[in-house]
């Protein structure tokens, strides 16, 4: 039988190094990243040869504190410097208030005087004319001298809660904004029905009525002979008490006064006194009516 050639063993191969296993092994050599290392390596230096933090911190607050006060030393400063500036000023100021009110003090007390002067000489004019019965009527009826004697006093003021009216309101429709307000023309039909019902003086919070006052609105202020007015409105009116408060509370105004009350809420009071005292008006322009000689034209 022919012979078989005798089997070679190879030797083994030496196992290849896994590649996992290099990647953990260069981790755990390298846990460190060169970044971070350096980073550490520059604050070991720095801290062993800087100041600690601490000691950072408190020169960092004692230049902020040094800072505050010198801030607050120089206003202060800045501020005595000119301390004796405004109070100049101030004083300038106050000296040129009182001059002007001292000013306007000697002109109202010229007003007086003026006013005063004419009035004499009003009367004076009047008792030449008819005597000094007729004077003292004249006076009284126009409002150029003060008058006292029984009355009534009526309180008219406006509702608790003024609020517009709803649609179809005939005061709203008239052109008033607030239903609840006292209005001029409700206090030229008050002081209309007074004098109707025989009042021979009347005034409104201590303005004398005459023949020639008006009474109108601006806004919502009611101007009586262009001063202004403010709620409640106080109505004097010297007359026979009882005769007078009678007579206008069953009068038309009397009546358009209760409804304005019982519809709008405005708040109003009558009351009968027994003395009333008006002061005289403030200016009253004599004038006189002449007779016209011409002929009117067809």
């Amino acid at each position: 039988m022919p012979q078989q050639p005798p089997i070679r063993s190879t030797p083994p191969r030496p196992p290849r190094p896994d590649a996992s296993m290099s990647l953990l092994t260069n981790v755990m050599d390298h846990s460190l990243d060169d970044g971070y290392a350096e980073a550490a390596a520059r604050r070991q230096t720095e801290g062993a040869g800087g100041m600690p933090k601490t000691v950072r911190a408190k020169l960092g607050l004692a230049a902020g504190l040094v800072l505050a006060a010198l801030v607050v030393t120089v206003g202060a400063a800045n501020a005595r410097i000119a301390a004796p500036v405004v109070a100049k000023e101030r004083q300038e100021l106050i000296d040129r208030v009182e001059r002007e009110t001292a000013a306007a003090d000697k002109l109202e007390s010229s007003v007086d005087t003026l006013r005063d002067d004419v009035s004499a000489r009003q009367n004076e004019a009047l008792k030449k004319q008819g005597g000094s019965g007729q004077a003292d009527l004249v006076g009284v009826l126009s409002g150029a001298v003060a008058v006292h004697g029984p009355g009534v006093k009526l309180v008219v003021d406006d509702a608790k809660e003024a609020t517009g009216g709803g649609n179809g309101n005939p005061r709203e429709t008239s052109g008033f904004s607030d239903t609840g307000r006292v209005r001029d023309r409700d206090m030229q039909r008050v002081v209309n029905g007074l004098w109707e019902s025989g009042a021979e003086a009347v005034s409104i919070n201590g303005q004398r009525l005459t023949a020639l006052s008006a009474i109108r609105a601006a806004g919502d202020a009611i101007l009586v002979d262009n001063k202004p007015l403010v709620p409640p409105y106080t109505v004097l009116a010297v007359g026979d008490g009882e005769r007078l408060s009678t007579r206008f509370q069953n009068g038309a105004d009397g009546l358009y006064l209760h409804a304005l009350q019982e519809n709008y809420g405005i708040r109003t009071a009558i009351s009968v006194e027994k003395d009333v005292q008006l002061s005289a008006a403030p200016s009253v322009i004599v004038r006189t009516a002449q007779p016209s000689t011409e002929k009117g034209t067809s």
